[in-house]
């Protein structure tokens, strides 16, 4: 399927929280942000309806994201629910690796094909204060496991706040080398302002490219990250959101006021 731009859509991205064990910096305050309610939550079962609708109108790639997605109790019973669609060819994970030592053999069972990893730097206190707590070494063992399980390729997300070449950069780059990890740059970005760059070592932030539509935690689809334009699939039925999403896809991303990070994904 292709939007009024030419692009052929092929690739959903599926929030299914916007909790998450870290605060890091450029994605939510220390103190937290208001949640989304339990209630307003989709069920796995509707997630589920959503990927075989849009399988049937041509996505073929599936992530699954958050917040932090393996916070979300149950996660293995989504993977394995969507590793049973037909028609996925790549289906994958977005996570900061945390809990991934435990999960990785799980998904793996379950379904999923490999993860990307969130990792903005190596030095343990670096990371603690990047991540307002956060343990890298459970990372580091979360990587490994992953590796292990066969959740491969393994690919690092690292956000930069000016430049790859800056040192916490440059030694997630180093690990990355010699740890047979792919690496994606990604320069830290504002919804609000509509600040975005294309990403080092991938094709997200190229509007000419796009091919991505998302589904919030709460059933929305929107057919751009920068942008308020979404449509409810509870009002509007599943098919005909995943439509409308398609044929108004903006040709390019402004700004988006109604998202923060924590409950769109990037």
């Amino acid at each position: 399927m292709f939007d009024c731009y030419n692009r052929k859509i092929s690739y959903l991205r599926i929030s299914i929280t916007d909790r998450c064990n870290l605060r890091c910096y450029y994605c939510m305050p220390e103190g937290g942000v208001p949640l989304i309610g339990h209630d307003k939550i989709l069920h796995y079962e509707e997630i589920a309806e959503v990927v075989k609708e849009a399988t049937a109108l041509g996505i073929d790639k599936v992530r699954i994201t958050g917040g932090e997605p393996l916070v979300r109790r149950g996660v293995e019973e989504l993977v394995a629910m969507i590793a049973q669609i037909p028609g996925i060819n790549d289906f994958g994970m977005t996570t900061n690796g945390i809990l991934l030592e435990k999960y990785a053999p799980i998904l793996k069972e379950a379904g999923l094909h490999r993860v990307n990893v969130s990792l903005d730097a190596i030095n343990p206190s670096r990371y603690r204060e990047l991540t307002r707590g956060g343990d890298v070494e459970q990372v580091f063992r979360g990587i490994e496991a992953a590796q292990q399980a066969g959740l491969t390729p393994v690919k690092i997300n690292c956000v930069v706040q000016q430049t790859s070449e800056e040192k916490d950069a440059r030694e997630v780059k180093e690990y990355s080398r010699s740890h047979n990890l792919e690496i994606r740059f990604i320069h830290q970005m504002s919804l609000e302002h509509g600040c975005f760059t294309t990403v080092e070592g991938g094709d997200g932030g190229d509007c000419s490219r796009c091919s991505r539509l998302r589904l919030t935690a709460e059933g929305k689809i929107k057919p751009c990250l920068f942008s308020d334009i979404e449509f409810d699939i509870k009002e509007l039925g599943i098919r005909e959101a995943l439509l409308q999403a398609i044929n108004l896809k903006p040709e390019k991303g402004s700004v988006n006021t109604l998202n923060a990070f924590n409950n769109i994904g990037g």
